[in-house]
């Protein structure tokens, strides 16, 4: 059989690291093959390869195309012959508007100058393909949630008329609805004939919309399958090379007094000061208590935590008390200062500085620690620092690798770390395991447990009802910005359609 795309034996090398051991593996014409495997597999290095941004010769092995050879030097090369790649961590312009964002290097020209108003019809016809409310083509990005720049990243990687799709961990940003929509156009590209390679740590996507799968572990592929021929047990354990009987740890906490009392919440919506994003919230955190936050996206549940910390724009009323005494906090620094971290759904934008390498992102926030008269101990610095990336197990070649290199999921425990090392009593988490795959996801889960067991008081914000339901103690459910339910955890599992009833504004 010839395949559209096949790779030989890649060996990709960085420095003190092998991300890619004689991978092989091939995408039949027409099919959405899934590529699976933990964080730091080497998913995304080998779309690298696949897409020019790792050139020839700085690789062994082969790239075939039909059965012939490639030798990209860059990704204008790839794209030359129909390969487009969406990465997982977005490239959209923010200060540009939609249409300028589409067509970012795909301009159409008539007689040799830009055709604006034939981009602006196109850039209409995609925004109603990929059913995006409230925008129009001169739109600007920035104003634009995370979701809404995800499917502006994939109408861009569309117009360029690909053979070959990629996309990497392409739902994360995206809500249920959204993510529906993107499904109903990979199936569509599908019937038209063109080949997706799908990269997700989602299993449920998996067997939903692909039809074949190849799983990387530690740079090696070790195994490609007909997703008909597979059970997800089969997947995770190919991902992690050992069953995970237990996706949750057990949790025994005792839990211990109130930390934190908010009373009497609200927030003002910044971009509409006549509405509320969050109104009247009251609540209690315990020591050692993980308090799950669900609800459906738009719900405030984000506002409100972000608020708190001091890091959302929109005025607020009420009262914050920690350990019984009232407390006011108008910035992320005082916060930190009165013992409350944060760990923000957005690690791109709110966690890393990418052009800092791995020990200066984790020790950042815990710099005055280290303070010794004029200068820091950077002894200790480098100490501390090994003792969180070898807690957390971080993988990286180094602590003074640049956090940009790093996989998504080893991002975000340097993220983690972080916040760590402020030695917090009020952790909030924010979608701490999203883009994190199902192995390293049970290793979050272990430390919030440890945590707790230390007496420390979570926050943990989730989208995905198992995981809000398999961690918390005691769950509050937002509907628009207000508190629509309370389920005790903690003897009892609360059901998923409780929650979601309660989400919902059911009875």
């Amino acid at each position: 059989m010839e395949y559209i795309l096949e790779t030989k034996d890649i060996i990709k090398d960085f420095p003190g690291v092998r991300a890619l051991d004689h991978v092989s593996f091939q995408v039949e014409e027409g099919e959405i093959h899934s590529l699976c495997g933990e964080n730091g597999a080497g998913k995304s290095t080998l779309i690298k390869v696949l897409s020019g941004v790792h050139p020839y010769k700085s690789y062994e092995g082969q790239v075939l195309l039909k059965g012939t050879e490639q030798k990209f030097s860059n990704i204008n090369e790839a794209e030359e012959q129909r390969i487009a790649v969406i990465h997982q961590e977005l490239t959209v312009f923010e200060d540009l508007n939609v249409t300028e964002n589409i067509f970012m290097g795909n301009e159409i020209e008539t007689n040799g100058i830009i055709d604006w108003d034939l981009m602006y019809k196109k850039a209409e016809k995609w925004i109603n393909k990929l059913k995006l409310e409230n925008v129009n083509p001169r739109t600007k990005v920035k104003s634009l949630g995370m979701g809404k720049q995800q499917l502006i990243e994939i109408a861009k990687a569309l117009v360029k008329d690909a053979e070959i799709l990629i996309l990497d961990e392409p739902t994360d940003s995206l809500t249920d609805s959204e993510t529906e929509i993107l499904f109903d156009i990979l199936n569509d590209l599908r019937d038209e004939g063109v080949t997706c390679i799908y990269i997700t740590h989602k299993l449920d996507e998996v067997f939903e919309l692909c039809d074949s799968v190849t799983v990387l572990r530690d740079g090696e592929s070790v195994g490609s399958d007909k997703v008909n021929n597979l059970e997800k047990r089969d997947i995770v354990q190919m991902m992690v090379g050992r069953e995970i009987n237990q996706r949750f740890p057990e949790r025994k906490t005792d839990i211990g007094e109130t930390v934190l009392e908010v009373k009497d919440y609200s927030v003002v919506d910044p971009e509409n000061p006549d509405q509320f994003v969050v109104k009247d919230v009251n609540f209690e955190l315990k020591a050692g208590e993980v308090l799950g936050f669900s609800g459906l996206v738009g719900a405030g549940r984000t506002e409100l935590v972000n608020s708190i910390f001091g890091a959302f724009p929109g005025e607020k009323s009420g009262e914050i008390y920690l350990e019984g005494n009232k407390i006011e906090i108008t910035s992320p620094k005082d916060a930190i200062n009165q013992g409350i971290a944060l760990v923000s759904e957005d690690r791109k934008r709110f966690g890393l500085i990418p052009t800092m390498d791995v020990k200066e992102n984790t020790s950042l926030a815990a710099l005055q620690d280290f303070k010794e008269s004029l200068s820091l101990n950077h002894n200790q610095e480098i100490s501390k620092v090994r003792d969180y990336i070898d807690k957390l197990n971080v993988k990286t070649p180094s602590i003074r690798e640049k956090v940009s290199k790093l996989s998504g999921g080893n991002q975000q425990k340097v993220v983690l770390s972080k916040n760590l090392m402020t030695q917090p009593e009020v952790l909030i988490l924010d979608e701490p395991t999203r883009g994190i795959d199902v192995g390293a996801k049970y290793e979050i889960y272990k430390l919030i447990q440890e945590l707790s067991k230390q007496g420390v008081a979570i926050i943990m914000i989730s989208s995905e009802l198992p995981e809000v339901i398999g961690v918390s103690d005691r769950i509050l459910v937002l509907s628009q910005g207000e508190i629509a339910g309370e389920f005790d955890n903690s003897e009892t599992r609360v059901s998923q359609e409780k929650i979601m009833m309660a989400a919902t504004g059911g009875n």
